[in-house]
């Protein structure tokens, strides 16, 4: 419910009705009655009529920003490797990529199971780099589709995933400089370059 605005008579008459009543506290200052003020007027807008609002040309899609980026929960591992700090000489890297350099050892971990590929890897690596060798080539396989698939997504390849990260662990760690997949001559995604260390 809004509020109706008091005439002048009826401003008035409350003026004269308080002049004659008597204060209940005559000691508290009686503050002055003041009138609302008037609201403001508004203002027009020195513009013309055509600079005062100026709708945008829409165009269909001019709006739209880049593709979405993809939200992966998890890099591939190739990609992760590849995204990796460069450890070794660059010259070196390119020709091992291109597969123009001959891996000196190869363990081939296909079809092994996590507990018996955990150690083969471990003496494998540290053996070669006790030896001296620079380039060996360790082959996990690309891995089976999953039968079922659940709720949860399951990496493909149990091996392929966990040995860039066992040998990023320690022993291996302190023997490992550089870890890449393999070019396809060696086994494209199913293997991974392992350089090593100099041996001192």
């Amino acid at each position: 419910m809004t509020r109706r605005k008091l005439t002048s008579e009826e401003i008035d008459l409350w003026h004269r009705v308080a002049r004659q009543a008597e204060r209940l506290h005559p000691k508290t200052a009686m503050a002055p009655a003041t009138l609302p003020l008037p609201k403001p007027k508004p203002t027009k807008s020195a513009l013309p009529p055509q600079e005062r609002f100026s709708p945008e040309i829409f165009e269909l899609g001019a709006k739209a920003g880049s593709k979405p980026a993809r939200h992966d929960l998890k890099p591939s591992v190739a990609g992760s490797l590849r995204s990796a700090p460069l450890q070794m000489d660059g010259k070196a890297y390119r020709k091992m990529t291109r597969g123009k350099l001959k891996p000196e050892g190869k363990l081939d971990l296909h079809g092994m199971r996590v507990d018996a590929a955990h150690p083969a890897l471990v003496r494998f690596i540290l053996s070669a780099h006790g030896s001296g060798k620079r380039l060996v080539l360790v082959i996990t396989g690309k891995g089976k589709d999953r039968d079922e698939p659940g709720p949860m997504p399951v990496p493909r390849g149990v091996l392929r995933h966990q040995v860039p990260q066992w040998l990023s662990l320690p022993p291996l760690s302190q023997a490992v400089l550089q870890v890449t997949p393999a070019h396809v001559s060696h086994g494209g995604g199913g293997a991974y370059y392992v350089y090593l260390r100099r041996h001192r």
